[in-house]
């Protein structure tokens, strides 16, 4: 598949594969500078990069393993959502979860981007729904015997 992508800048790096089967490319901080990530707070972090998603796919922002294991840092909202009709900036929202002061360096590795297809769907409101085994059980109620 061909996904169309835009540098915004000329610091803008492309995304990359760590390796030939990685599902996602790493998406790189586009700073001119180090930015630092305060505990317990978010700070928005730009890629310089624009993407021309395909009708019928989005492109899921994820935490990088390393990074989150490591430093404590991942995306805000857990898994970002870039959709096809958008052609703005990427922009990574990153969260510190840890007690320290953590430093975004530019061209670091911050995120990574896995373009996934989705079902559109109509919903269709009504007054009773189809039974099933589990019924209405709740958190953690396929665990109970």
């Amino acid at each position: 598949m061909k996904v169309n992508i835009k540098k915004l800048t000329e610091t803008a790096t492309l995304p990359s594969r760590g390796s030939f089967a990685a599902a996602g490319y790493d998406l790189y901080a586009d700073l001119q500078t180090e930015v630092t990530v305060k505990p317990h707070t978010t700070e928005k972090i730009g890629t310089g990069l624009a993407m021309e998603i395909p009708d019928g796919y989005f492109g899921g922002i994820y935490a990088r393993s390393g990074i989150a294991t490591k430093e404590g840092l991942r995306p805000a909202n857990c898994v970002g959502v870039v959709d096809s009709d958008y052609r703005g900036e990427i922009i990574v929202a990153i969260h510190n979860d840890s007690d320290s002061d953590r430093t975004i360096t530019p061209a670091e590795r911050i995120a990574q981007i896995i373009i996934q297809p989705f079902l559109s769907v109509t919903f269709e409101e009504t007054d009773e729904l189809a039974e099933s085994e589990r019924g209405t059980g709740g958190f953690g109620s396929t665990g109970k015997k």
